[in-house]
């Protein structure tokens, strides 16, 4: 993959008159006039629909007006924030100094060695250690992501996996943020990087028992869509690398995982609406993958094995899914036994299993819980939990003979925090809980869980927090922050870097829109495909609810949302471009139409049962009428804070980069419009630890202003 940098000299001279006209007008003026991408009109004609792309050529990476192009949009977003520059330096210097220096993770055990991951003073990256489960044990450290990240601008560490004889590690390391990882190996007793290197996979590998043989999953180099697996021997040429599966369907992608049991390798086949699952005994590593269960239209399960059978999640019959049971050797869909039914009220999210019970994970009334069952019968029952919005989840330990549980606890209000649990005597301890440091309280802030009613009379789920001082009653700024989409649903998570605003005396609500989990299977259904709309005027009616209530002041309300989020922020601001005094978002998908028509880049086929495919008229129109790039219109429209990445390997850089420039020839006002680009980062933005915070000061710096404006 080409990774390209602003070293043509066209682009350094255009770059540098932009510069210098900066340089001589008043940094924060907004006067300043923005960069203009050139207009080349492109024309597209689909079901008698002609559409004119003027910044269609925005797509081309390697084409020096384009990178000139975005770094004259990151110019005019720093002169126009200059007059903010203190403040975000001030807030950086906040968020970072709330986070421990010399962290560490809580250490695990495994395979008579104690794992454990943690960073030191100053830096940026973790370091993967372990040692012995022995007295006075020396620490072992496995990998430096320091020292793997020297000289880059970006470094990103996944899938880091130890194989069975202790001896070897297999890591995935991607320098671009483009997602397309290089799967390396290191000999932990000689503490030497083995020649094997595999290109372009997907960040995770499974072992076989013998130490010496690995399953990934290649990527597509275009539409990076996780297509092929194969087996490696170490040692062997990388060329000689076996195929063991391709997924030839464009609507799916593959995965490799590992059994709970670890008697078992999962090659997983999945696309929206559909799953297949082939397995293969670990020992047998030369041996044929066998399907668990043959694809169907609108079946999806995951299945996992321990001990003498497999569990199976499913949702066939069971919109909400329900568990089942089957043993090694009679598992057709038909001999299935059923464990735990299907529940109009609840949503089983997923299973964990023990040797002696089954942990299971369920939202009911949009919150979490966790159910232990124990295997004899003898014990069925709820972890307690007490605030108002909260999210738990299982994270066991390697070892599934144990009685003890562990998982993860947070809410608004309480840092994230890891708990073990004795499923036996029902004993809990905190093992560690999230250090922030400063004066933070959780007694100074509050949460409350509220229901806002949409246009259809449907009861939206609203979480709040706030700083106790914050008096609701319409006077405060509020960021109202959404998603909505693919079924995924927004935890009420606590988050460290939100308190630089609460302690402003802003209001932060999450909404719980259709198109997430929240309330189960129907809550995602009636927020796609053709029932997309309701996702976007859900959010809008959420936003209302926060003035009325008294939660936001009317011209103090902001709003964010990122990736399909952003396409939510797009579609929002196109319908009531004057709801909201600021919006931001975040590498948004906001041209809908174009990208899903094209399936020879990332985020079309694949999705195609999430937002439709537009070959098909009906799913056209549909996806024309609220897709945010071509519904742009002359409105004044809020405030407006786009970021992305140009190696977003997720939503393509361009589709921020062409909307803002079509807005800047259509809008009205003198509303803020500015575009960031994070010109060595993808999707999920800068890799550091500290260093991603860079682009929350950002936006916090600019979200702080608008209000104090309007103050």
């Amino acid at each position: 993959m080409l990774i390209f940098r602003n070293q043509n000299p066209i682009a350094i001279v255009s770059l540098s008159l932009v510069f210098l006209t900066f340089a001589s007008t008043h940094a924060g003026n907004t006067t300043l006039s923005p960069p203009e991408a050139a207009s080349k009109p492109y024309v597209m004609s689909n079901h008698g629909v002609e559409r004119t792309d003027n910044y269609y050529w925005l797509r081309e990476r390697d084409d020096p007006q384009v990178i000139d192009y975005l770094n004259q949009e990151n110019a005019y977003t720093e002169a126009m924030l200059a007059d903010v520059q203190q403040l975000e330096e001030e807030l950086f210097a906040e968020i970072t100094g709330r986070i421990k220096q010399d962290d560490s993770s809580v250490p695990y055990l495994d395979r008579g060695y104690i794992y454990y991951t943690r960073f030191e003073k100053g830096q940026q990256y973790p370091l993967y250690c372990r040692r012995l489960d022995e007295v006075d044990a020396e620490e072992e450290i496995m990998l430096d992501v320091n020292s793997l990240a020297e000289g880059q601008s970006y470094c990103s560490v996944t899938g880091f996996e130890v194989s069975p004889d202790n001896r070897l590690a297999a890591f995935a390391v991607d320098f671009t943020g483009r997602r397309q990882y290089q799967l390396r190996f290191k000999d932990l007793e000689t503490d030497q990087l083995l020649p094997d290197a595999m290109d372009n996979i997907s960040g995770s590998c499974v072992w076989a028992d013998d130490s010496r043989t690995v399953f990934y999953t290649r990527k597509d180099p275009d539409t990076l869509r996780a297509y092929l697996v194969l087996r490696h021997q170490l040692g062997t040429p990388t060329a000689q690398d076996v195929e063991v599966f391709e997924e030839r369907d464009e609507e799916f992608s593959c995965g490799v995982a590992s059994s709970r049991s670890r008697e078992l390798i999962f090659i997983r086949s999945n696309q929206t609406l559909s799953t297949e699952t082939r397995y293969l005994k670990a020992d047998d590593p030369n041996g044929q993958f066998q399907v668990f269960w043959p694809r169907e239209a609108n079946h999806e399960y995951s299945v996992d094995h321990l001990g003498d059978r497999f569990y199976i999640r499913s949702n066939d019959a069971a919109s909400n899914f329900r568990l089942l049971t089957a043993e090694m050797h009679a598992h057709d869909k038909h001999q299935w036994k059923e464990m735990i039914p299907h529940r109009q009220d609840v949503f089983l999210q997923d299973f964990t299993l023990f040797d002696e019970y089954t942990v299971l994970s369920e939202r009911r009334q949009g919150l979490t819980q966790l159910r232990i069952l124990s295997l004899d019968g003898r014990q069925d029952y709820d972890l307690p939990f007490m605030e108002p919005a909260y999210v738990a989840s299982a994270s066991p330990t390697p070892n599934p003979s144990t009685d003890l549980l562990r998982y993860t606890y947070t809410s608004l209000t309480t840092p994230n925090s890891t708990l073990e649990f004795n499923m036996r005597t029902r004993d809990k301890t905190l093992l560690k809980r999230q250090e922030v440091l400063g004066d933070f309280e959780p007694e100074d802030y509050r949460t409350e869980r509220r229901w806002a009613t949409a246009r259809d009379g449907t009861q939206i789920p609203v979480s709040l927090v706030y700083h106790r001082d914050t008096q609701i009653d319409g006077t405060a700024p509020c960021l109202e922050y959404g998603y909505g989409s693919y079924g995924i649903s927004m935890e009420p998570r606590f988050s460290s870097d939100n308190l630089s605003l609460l302690n402003r005396g802003f209001v932060y609500a999450i909404a719980h829109i259709r198109g997430g989990q929240e309330l189960g299977r129907k809550w995602y259904e009636q927020g796609k495909l053709r029932k997309k709309m309701n996702t976007f005027t859900d959010f809008i009616d959420v936003g209302k609810f926060l003035v009325e209530e008294g939660y936001a002041a009317p011209k103090r309300l902001y709003c964010r949302g990122g990736s399909a989020g952003g396409l939510l922020i797009g579609a929002v601001i196109n319908l009531e471009p004057e709801l909201y005094h600021g919006a931001i978002a975040d590498v948004p998908f906001v041209d809908v139409v174009t990208t899903m028509l094209d399936d020879s880049i990332p985020l079309t086929t694949f999705e195609y049962d999430e937002w439709g495919n537009p070959n098909e008229k009906e799913y056209f129109d549909y996806m024309l009428s609220y897709s945010p790039y071509d519904q742009v219109r002359s409105a004044n429209y809020p405030n407006l804070l786009v970021t992305t990445g140009l190696h977003d390997s997720q939503v393509q850089y361009w589709e921020p980069a062409k909307w803002v420039a079509k807005m800047r020839q259509l809008k009205k006002g003198d509303n803020l419009l500015l575009l960031k680009t994070n010109m060595d980062a993808g999707h999920g933005g800068a890799s550091g630890r500290f260093e991603r915070f860079r682009i929350v000061a950002t936006r916090y710096a600019f979200l702080i202003h608008l209000a104090e404006q309007e103050g």
